[in-house]
């Protein structure tokens, strides 16, 4: 991943020396099992302990030859170990070690994932208490609907962000195997004592049946998992973007002191965090196809994933860690124009109540066929009144029509415009939220 969309807590998991300490720890483990069963000598296990060390310009160098990584780094270890080198990997094979190290990384790269999902839901209820009973207009359709508060609309994405560390948990589960089975998983030249032992010793659980391979269905389930997440990014980041809109500008990105919203135009002030988190949510999402379609492999192994692996393992790591980091610092600093919120939902002159008065015709006898004709008819006046001159227009039109006023008195038509009414339940929502945290 290029360094501009990437943190380096997260890089590190995906180096080429991180990577060999874990090849390393395995091998390493995997003698100490060995030694435990007589397989080796006791002395040989702590020897490649002390003196196992590796330099990946020189694996690099031979692998130029071997055209193999794991046979690279196994050579170079054996520089420095010496003669008890050859204890090393008996009985294993090179999926052992590379599937098992995935393993770790992902379960590494999980972990700073859930922590960026913490800050993330941390800032998204402080900003949703903050704007509880800040008025808005509810759309669907892009069409204005009915009024919520913008803290409803917080804590909705406070909800699906939960839903997502879930998620991330079960999925971090299900990729935290090991397999140290040998060719085709047979252990037919190891002890499963020994895949026991390293899986205790690195915190990953056995694999159930490893053809050779830990199971690529498991690494399909995660990176899924990673796509649904980025999904739930860009669909607040689209939100936001929508609300900066300048016939809209309910709320705005911060735009800090020196910063320039277009080369051409000085004015401009554009949503370009939100816009680069839907980039970044597509890469995210791009990963989960290759991970479907490496679940089907050869018989008990071929290297098809392998080459997808190497890539979008990290890609999609970094970039959603990147991309869940932005968008906590959005929502932090996001800032929020409620005037222009209620001026908003005003535009249509009332009509946002248009289902109340629905309900309260049929409340006193009315079809809910003639009800809707009669709320309907009347609201379509109100769209063709020029913008400035809907004030009331719709209370007033619904005290003049006759099919009315046989239902409703003028005083209960003004109680129907009360906009409390769509209020009255905020705190069983936000109680509903906030209080199922606990999973």
């Amino acid at each position: 991943m290029i360094e501009r969309y990437s943190r380096e807590k997260m890089v590190k998991i995906w180096s080429q020396e991180e990577k060999f300490n874990i090849w390393f720890q395995i091998e390493a483990h995997a003698c100490d099992a060995q030694a435990k069963l007589g397989v080796i000598p006791e002395e040989a296990a702590k020897v490649i302990w002390q003196k196992g060390k590796f330099e990946i310009d020189k694996i690099d160098e031979i692998e130029k030859t071997t055209k193999h990584d794991v046979i690279a780094f196994l050579t170079n270890l054996a520089e420095h170990i010496g003669e008890d080198a050859r204890f090393i990997h008996q009985g294993m094979t090179s999926s052992d070690i590379l599937d098992t190290t995935l393993s770790i990384q992902l379960q590494k790269a999980s972990d700073i994932l859930l922590q960026d999902i913490d800050c993330l839901l941390s800032t998204l209820k402080k900003r949703a208490f903050e704007h509880k009973n800040t008025i808005t207009i509810g759309r669907s359709h892009g069409i204005h609907a009915e009024p919520i508060t913008f803290g409803l609309k917080l804590a909705g994405y406070y909800a699906e962000f939960l839903r997502n560390k879930k998620r991330l948990i079960e999925a971090r589960k299900e990729i935290s195997t090991c397999a140290i089975s040998g060719a085709v998983g047979t252990f037919a030249h190891i002890d499963p004592y020994v895949e026991t032992y390293v899986s205790e010793k690195l915190k990953l659980k056995p694999e159930d049946v490893s053809t050779q391979i830990i199971p690529r269905d498991r690494h399909a389930m995660f990176f899924s998992t990673l796509g649904v997440i980025a999904s739930s990014v860009e669909r607040l980041a689209t939100e936001i973007r929508h609300l900066q809109r300048t016939e809209v500008r309910e709320v705005e990105e911060f735009f800090s002191k020196g910063q320039k919203g277009s080369s051409a135009m000085p004015h401009k002030r554009n949503p370009v965090l939100t816009e680069n988190l839907t980039g970044l949510a597509r890469i995210v999402r791009s990963s989960v196809i290759p991970a479907l379609e490496n679940v089907t492999l050869w018989h008990e192994r071929d290297i098809s994933h392998s080459s997808v692996e190497r890539m979008m393992s990290p890609d999609a790591t970094i970039t959603l860690d990147f991309a869940l980091t932005r968008l906590n610092d959005v929502i932090e600093n996001l800032i929020v124009y409620p005037e222009t919120m209620i001026s908003n939902l005003e535009k249509l002159g009332g009509l946002v109540h248009s289902q109340q008065v629905l309900l309260a015709l049929t409340q006193k006898g009315a079809s809910r066929e003639n009800a809707y004709e009669m709320v309907q008819s009347n609201a379509m006046k109100v769209w063709e009144t020029p913008e400035h001159m809907r004030k009331d227009v719709y209370k007033k039109l619904l005290k003049n029509d006759v099919n009315v006023i046989k239902f409703l008195s003028e005083d209960e038509i003004d109680n129907l415009f009360n906009i409390k009414q769509h209020f009255v339940h905020v705190d069983h929502i936000f109680n509903k939220v906030f209080e199922s945290e606990e999973f």
